[in-house]
């Protein structure tokens, strides 16, 4: 199951307050261990929301909204993308994981959809489409 793992936004990470140096070891410690048993798939540190952009979809009409945004809490600071057996081993994993943030700080987990989630609004046309997409991106 693939999961994503969001590190959730503060106020220091939306005012751009760089990890310490002992917060940076520590997490790149984490990240070699997600590694080497073969979860990490990706993973990323987010820039502020001031530097983002949103795109709001009406119909045909797109508006784009300049950052910051408000709510912080609900904003992601940083992701990864995760190959675990089940949410069980997910929600291990993120307990073994450091602090993200200088102070009170948390880490949502989110499983992503599979192509069999869709079955039933799934032709087999549409079915190729996206596991071509795949093939390529696994190939890229």
């Amino acid at each position: 199951m693939r999961v994503m793992v969001m590190v959730k936004a503060t106020e220091d990470s939306e005012a751009g307050v760089m990890p310490s140096t002992d917060l940076a070891e520590a997490m790149g410690r984490f990240n070699e261990a997600l590694v080497q048993a073969g979860v990490l798939l990706a993973g990323d540190g987010l820039k502020p929301s001031r530097i983002g952009k949103r795109v709001a979809f009406d119909g045909p009409r797109r508006t784009v909204i300049d950052g910051p945004f408000a709510e912080t809490r609900e904003l992601v600071a940083g992701y990864w993308l995760w190959e675990v057996k089940d949410m069980a081993e997910a929600v291990e994993w993120v307990k073994r994981c450091p602090n993200p943030m200088p102070g009170p700080s948390e880490i949502e987990i989110r499983p992503l959809y599979e192509l069999s989630d869709f079955a039933e609004a799934m032709t087999p046309e549409a079915v190729a489409i996206h596991e071509g997409v795949r093939d390529k991106l696994a190939g890229r």
